[in-house]
């Protein structure tokens, strides 16, 4: 009885590119990436210039000066950098030293705590707060924030540290609810979307051998997130702390709703002030081309650029040990 016999199909080779083809995608590949981030230093470093030639004839009207005058007079043309820089500074740094606890509490109970359930709505209602605009912050503060923190915040605080040295010189002043304070609240809110979906998304990139070894050795939770956690995304965490302090830096209408708009440095944190980008949202509309005040504003924007490049460098010297590890 014959047998048949059964050959297997075989497949077709697959068909192997024309020689070179490989090596011209990815020539082409490289140089469009390149092409890319030439094309964004470009940029930026158009951008510097610009202001650097527009604010020269304040810098040299004004000398060094400029960086610590506190004059702010279009009537004698006499022009100050010194409020709207202090104002920039005080009012960053007190948002990110409210936003950075709670961003890191969100993020560390989105990974650690929270059911898995509520972990997704939550999660993405974080991140939907850092697609509001700005003026719209602004509104919200002006016509909520504001009649809270006059009305009931700022009267009690002022009554509590009435009569303790620094702290009554801290928090002193009427209580208009608007001031350095209140614009550092705004910012607050605003940056903790940026800083705390950063945490979330590195804290959960830790592998979990990591944290269930920890775990078998009887570390808590806390225990955990200190010696595992945060060593191991170190450096992302930095990073997204900047990069909500770069926001904060940078906003422009929201805190030119809240701060009071004055041209004078507020040693109360109550007290009304400045920043660069408030004054020249303000002032630049009334800035004649080719004026001293105009200048005057354009220097202020690079000098901005200085402060987060300045920001930006002390970051790096902080991540230094680690990335050299």
């Amino acid at each position: 009885m014959s047998q048949a016999v059964i050959t297997p199909a075989i497949a077709p080779a697959p068909s192997r590119p024309r020689p070179g083809t490989s090596r011209l995608g990815d020539r082409v590949f490289a140089g469009m990436a390149g092409g890319a981030g030439i094309f964004v230093l470009v940029l930026l470093g158009a951008i510097i210039v610009m202001l650097f030639i527009g604010g020269l004839p304040a810098f040299r009207a004004f000398g060094p000066g400029f960086l610590v005058s506190t004059d702010w007079d279009p009537v004698r043309q006499v022009f100050g950098a010194a409020v709207p820089i202090y104002g920039t500074v005080v009012t960053s740094l007190l948002a990110l030293i409210l936003a950075v606890p709670l961003a890191f509490g969100i993020a560390y109970t989105l990974t650690e705590l929270a059911p898995m359930w509520l972990r997704r709505p939550v999660g993405t209602a974080v991140e939907l707060l850092a697609a509001i605009p700005s003026i719209i912050y602004g509104m919200w503060g002006f016509f909520v924030i504001v009649p809270i923190m006059s009305q009931h915040l700022q009267p009690a605080v002022i009554d509590t540290f009435d009569g303790i040295p620094v702290l009554q010189d801290l928090f002193a002043g009427p209580p208009f609810g608007t001031g350095l304070l209140t614009a550092a609240l705004i910012l607050a809110v605003m940056v903790i979307p940026f800083i705390a979906a950063t945490m979330r998304d590195v804290f959960l990139t830790v592998p979990a051998v990591y944290k269930e070894s920890a775990y078998g050795v009887g570390c808590t939770t806390w225990e955990v997130m200190r010696s595992i956690v945060l060593p191991y995304t170190r450096t992302s965490v930095v990073g997204g702390v900047m990069l909500g302090l770069g926001r904060a830096l940078g906003e422009t209408m929201a805190v030119t709703f809240v701060i009071g708009n004055s041209d004078r440095i507020a040693t109360s944190l109550f007290g009304p002030g400045n920043t660069i980008s408030s004054l020249v949202a303000l002032e630049f509309p009334e800035s004649p081309a080719g004026s001293l005040k105009l200048a005057s504003l354009l220097a202020l924007g690079f000098i901005l650029f200085v402060i987060a490049f300045i920001v930006l460098a002390i970051s790096r010297l902080l991540l230094r040990p680690r990335l050299h590890a």
